[in-house]
């Protein structure tokens, strides 16, 4: 392999910030973060909003507009002056 063409493919800790779910794997994704491991590795951190560990496809958890507690309702009833 040619040197200096290539990405830094190294290990990369990938955190779920909706529950703290943590998993390591290895990518070219840069980032200034940085985790210590309970085994005393220190490596990149990256940062999700969601993962499969907390979306509601993969976790059986998805809610429809009906029964979110009348969100729909709430909406026409607030702005139904303002259509007139």
């Amino acid at each position: 392999m040619k040197e200096g063409i290539h990405p830094d493919y190294r290990e990369v800790v990938f955190v779920d910030m909706s529950n703290n779910f943590q998993f390591v794997t290895r990518s070219c994704v840069t980032t200034k973060e940085k985790i210590k491991l309970d085994d005393g590795r220190e490596l990149p951190l990256v940062k999700l909003e969601t993962t499969s560990e907390s979306h509601p496809f993969y976790t059986g958890t998805q809610k429809t507009v009906d029964n979110m507690g009348g969100r729909v309702e709430k909406f026409r009833n607030k702005f139904k002056r303002t259509a007139a």
